[in-house]
């Protein structure tokens, strides 16, 4: 149908995987999931719940009446009371135990956690993926000298792969945010409706370490280490506020990327992958825009923004639970993800094709490198035995006058053949030539990267030796 809005982010954006963590299936599959694992929890624990109830619900996990839940919900207008009896229509001796002393949170707030960490747990993949593709560009243009910038204005020279390196760095720190993030993973448990217990209190008959068990044993059979020791109805929204901050640090850092690019290529230097058939401009048919990195610095502003939003909900919840989160969270939490998703497959993608023109950056270069290398000439110069103030002085003229040569008349740099036709220095063009080569104008980087890699990343990487790359599928 193309008459209903869908969204671009799982239409255009999202990979497969990502739309589907987010999907109604692996929702209410989750949620069958955990109504299995507190009756098997209820059972191991003393309550009259049996097998043969729990292989009956095992045999119905997946197979979800949607259109008995549906017509259930007009009537009820509560959506997890439909599937409780949804379940309950295809498990007929079951139906008596599920959802046996819990709240609604109990299906929802415990999905969207382990949602949110699997989500999690994909873009991890995907930052890896990432890293080990910048990885690879920066080992190969390590040596390659380029003039650097610092306001935008040209400065000291680097080397192409430093500056990934600088790439790779902000990347690796979100690596570090995600990895902790998913270190303290725990799920709400079995809480009740406002935290207490009281109905699992109720069910064990005051058996205090019952309660505490049931809670340990849910946490296991859905594969988490445990739960949070306290809560209201829900857990705290502030969970949500990080997830999102993590995946905004990841905005920024993409964002970072794509307008390094996007400058590089206004200049030619570096230029994102452009396919044989690609249209750059409807009406300029020899454009190469780059609309990649674009489209990631667009999604990451989306991400830094829509980050706000659970932060906002954390700070305006009302004592053991307020409803006016669910709306909320049930866009910004998926649209966060989906997003990220997206732009990390767009930054694997153009990092995986950039094209890189050494002649535009050599010809860059040399219209710069003369201004900077006049220290070093007067310092050569002083050594011969001349005057440090009237080298610095005549240095001044002569940049003043090649500066106008190139801003006012269009012309090349001229700086070298000024000051080799100045007696006052001493030197031949061909000397002055060898002073200027840009490979001794850019300090350590071929060593910084080449450490960097090695030391920092390498490290990092070799944790991952196992987890395969994620295929860039969705309209880069």
């Amino acid at each position: 149908m193309k008459d209903t809005y869908e969204s671009p982010l799982s239409a255009r954006y999202a990979d497969r995987e990502m739309t589907y963590l987010f999907s109604p299936d692996k929702k209410f599959r989750t949620w069958r999931r955990l109504w299995i694992a507190l009756a098997e929890a209820e059972k191991e624990l003393g309550l009259p719940v049996t097998q043969e109830q729990i292989d009956e619900m095992k045999a119905h996990q997946d197979d979800i009446n949607y259109e008995v839940a549906e017509a259930r919900e007009k009537e009820v207008r509560h959506d997890v009371m439909s599937h409780v009896y949804a379940f309950g229509v295809q498990c007929p001796k079951a139906e008596p135990i599920i959802h046996l002393g819990a709240t609604s949170c109990y299906v929802g707030d415990n999905t969207d956690i382990i949602i949110m960490t699997e989500a999690l747990q994909l873009v991890e993949k995907k930052l890896v993926s990432v890293l080990r593709v910048l990885a690879k560009f920066a080992r190969e243009q390590k040596d390659q000298p380029t003039l650097a910038f610092t306001h935008f204005q040209p400065a000291q020279p680097t080397t192409v792969g430093k500056r990934a390196t600088l790439w790779m760095q902000d990347l690796l720190m979100d690596l570090e945010d995600v990895r902790y993030q998913l270190s303290k993973a725990k799920l709400l448990g079995s809480k009740g409706t406002t935290g207490t217990q009281a109905s699992f209190l109720e069910l064990f008959d005051g058996d205090h370490e019952k309660v505490k068990a049931l809670d340990r044993k849910i946490a296991e059979k859905m594969g988490y280490a445990g739960v949070f020791p306290v809560s209201g109805q829900t857990y705290s929204r502030k969970l949500d506020s990080q997830m999102l901050s993590v995946l905004s640090g990841i905005a920024q850092s993409a964002a970072k990327f794509s307008n390094d690019i996007r400058l590089l290529q206004h200049l030619k230097e570096v230029e994102e992958p452009f396919e044989k058939k690609q249209i750059g401009s409807s009406a300029m048919a020899y454009k190469r825009n780059p609309m990649r990195s674009e489209r990631i610095a667009s999604l990451s502003r989306y991400v830094v923004a829509v980050a706000l939003n659970p932060a906002m909900t954390a700070s305006t919840q009302w004592f053991e639970r307020t409803l006016d989160d669910s709306a909320n969270k049930r866009i910004s939490v998926p649209e966060a993800f989906l997003a990220v998703d997206g732009i990390l497959n767009l930054y694997r993608n153009v990092a995986d094709g950039l094209v890189v023109y050494p002649k535009v950056i050599a010809q860059h270069l040399w219209r710069e490198l003369p201004f900077m290398a006049t220290e070093n000439i007067m310092m050569d110069a002083v050594k011969r035995g001349g005057d440090r103030q009237q080298l610095h002085e005549r240095i001044r003229q002569h940049s003043m006058a090649a500066s106008k040569v190139v801003k006012e008349d269009g012309g090349e740099n001229d700086l070298l053949q000024r000051i080799a036709q100045d007696s006052l220095f001493g030197v031949t063009l061909e000397e002055l030539q060898e002073v200027v080569k840009p490979e001794k104008y850019v300090g350590r980087a071929p060593q910084q990267t080449v450490e960097f890699l090695e030391e920092t990343v390498a490290p990092v990487l070799a944790q991952y030796d196992g987890v395969a790359d994620n295929a860039v599928a969705i309209n880069v």
